[in-house]
């Protein structure tokens, strides 16, 4: 297997066969997905390529795993399909090309160590910056398959990817160490010096997939749900977000017949044990509310009126809202003017009602989605503002991840909601944040109807359930147009809705208040790796400027 093209094309196809929502058993296949592209980079060193060369195959080799696996993302703007993919390829191919010349200059022993490192450090940095399009982090891709990684408890979705990028590489010296020999020096310890066993050889690569997911089985068969328990109705009004949900679509449906909709569903589920009920991302949406004066909007006071009338109810709801600020020096960096209204800030929101009369309590979704949601200041300063299929310009944000608690004097505060507003969920450090500010419930809330019937709303749906097995908390996901229902603290999915269709489902939750490691330490791997990252980057800068290469390609494989 040398020939780049076969590799280019294997690679990804493996990648794209192993990720959700394919069949759980073809998750296997992710643990020999990055052999070729290991396989590529031996092959290309071995004929005297350049780094150049190797950027354009791998590349080629990223892109196609980007477009294979989230190609949806341009059924809701083309525009944004082709960027999220052509660009998140060239952003991970700068971990590959710093692996390349760290090993070019340093050896195999430290260039296989700097592929690990590079690539972790990448998907950190990916996880917090203002590009951040973590889709295709290797960690998410253990979702099918919830009971192999439990331990994520303890490590968070980098440890999955970590996991998977150990595994590759063991299954890549077992294939094809013996070809080391022909671009190492003798010093080399992946030189294979003789003979070995197939079984030998294999035997490390097994160990390293089998025995961590012995260990979370060990973990599923003993965990048991903790916490009081309660009853929450989760609400799927099935909204065509192209044509029905907002003024201007073909088909609108004017938003007063919209709440009707969702009060309707809602009404059809209740029991008087109903604590809470989950509303969708934007479910108010067509009508301005300004943050100083929610209490008379029409919608919000008709939400108070269905709360009012069942007591003991509280109701989460996205919603899109107003925020304004007296001048410009108050203003956030993300404020737009105008000059009727001045400097304001338009938020995509989640509202919480806990009573009759009790304050409102409002968060403002802040992982926004790049290029849709947010457009970074130092890319408009480049290019202008541009519209990639949301709104022009970025949305509000803010920095606390706020947790909707019932308003005193109630007596059982044991009801704490994570309000997750849609592409917040498939961050492990970012959720693990409402976990550490009290929260025993995740909400979810999403549209989920702008990607048509693909695998983009499956494959959001899945990622949830590592964030249930990392904060071991359950999981209350209401969808417009996806998927809507409930996710346990082990990650398995207890109930859900159709496709494309109006629903209500109840469930009765587990409130656990309890710490996991994770939770409770944040991204430690991510931060680490990053330190290490620093250092064999300098590492490899002082080899390149004070030594000669120590690998010289002699051969060329055939």
């Amino acid at each position: 297997m040398s020939k780049p093209w076969v590799l280019v094309l294997l690679g990804p196809v493996l990648l794209w066969a192993g990720w959700p929502v394919h069949p759980a058993p073809a998750t296997v296949l992710l643990l020999v997905g990055l052999v070729p592209l290991l396989r590529l980079e031996q092959v290309l060193r071995a004929q005297g390529a350049r780094a150049a060369r190797f950027w354009r195959w791998t590349y080629l080799y990223l892109l196609i795993w980007n477009v294979l696996t989230t190609y949806w993302v341009s059924y809701s703007t083309l525009g944004g399909g082709i960027a999220a993919n052509v660009l998140n390829a060239a952003l991970q191919s700068l971990p590959l090309l710093a692996f390349w010349h760290t090993k070019r200059v340093a050896g195999s022993k430290i260039g296989y160590l700097s592929f690990v490192v590079y690539w972790l450090a990448f998907e950190q940095l990916h996880l917090t910056w203002d590009l951040s399009w973590p889709w295709l982090t290797l960690g998410n891709a253990f979702a099918m398959v919830p009971s192999w990684v439990q331990w994520y408890e303890y490590t968070g979705q980098l440890g999955g990817s970590l996991w998977m990028l150990l595994v590759n590489l063991a299954c890549f010296w077992a294939a094809f160490g013996k070809h080391q020999a022909l671009v190492a020096t003798e010093f080399d310890p992946m030189v294979v010096r003789g003979p070995r066993l197939a079984f030998n050889r294999w035997l490390v690569p097994v160990v390293a997939a089998v025995v961590p997911v012995l260990v979370s089985f060990g973990i599923n068969a003993q965990w048991e749900e903790k916490g009081p328990a309660a009853e929450v109705v989760v609400v799927q009004p099935n909204i065509d977000p192209f044509q029905e949900k907002f003024e201007g679509g073909p088909k609108y449906i004017p938003a007063e017949q919209q709440l009707s909709r969702m009060i309707q569903l809602t009404e059809s589920a209740l029991t008087p044990n109903t604590k809470l009920v989950l509303w969708p991302e934007t479910a108010l949406a067509d009508e301005t509310h300004w943050e100083n004066n929610l209490e008379n909007a029409a919608d919000i006071r008709r939400v108070r009126g269905l709360v009012a009338s069942h007591p003991g109810m509280r109701l989460i709801t996205g919603f899109t809202s107003v925020g304004s600020y007296p001048n410009k020096e108050a203003a956030s960096g993300t404020a737009r003017f105008r000059d009727d209204l001045g400097y304001y800030d338009v938020f995509n929101a989640a509202l919480h009602v806990s009573g009759p009369v009790s304050p409102l309590q409002v968060y403002h979704k802040s992982k926004l989605v790049p290029g849709v949601e947010k457009v970074p200041g130092w890319l408009n300063s480049a290019l202008g503002t541009i519209d990639l299929g949301g709104v022009v310009g970025s949305y509000g944000s803010q920095d606390y991840r706020s947790v909707f608690r019932p308003a005193a004097p109630a007596t059982d505060s044991t009801l704490r909601v994570a309000p997750v507003i849609c592409y917040e969920s498939i961050y492990s450090d970012y959720v693990s944040e409402y976990v550490r500010n009290g929260a025993t419930l995740i909400g979810i809330i999403t549209n989920d109807g702008w990607w048509s019937d693909s695998p983009g709303y499956k494959q959001h749906l899945t990622y949830g359930r590592l964030r249930a097995i990392e904060t071991r908390r359950d999981i209350a996901r209401s969808a417009n147009t996806g998927i809507s229902g409930f996710i346990n603290q082990r990650g398995d999915i207890v109930q859900q809705t159709g496709w494309w269709v109006p629903a209500v489902s109840r469930y009765t939750v587990h409130l656990n208040d309890e710490l996991t490691f994770y939770t409770r330490h944040g991204e430690l791997l991510g931060h680490a790796v990053q330190v290490l990252a620093v250092l064999l980057l300098g590492f490899a800068l002082v080899r390149r400027f004070t030594a000669r290469p120590v690998e010289k390609p002699v051969a060329v494989l055939r």
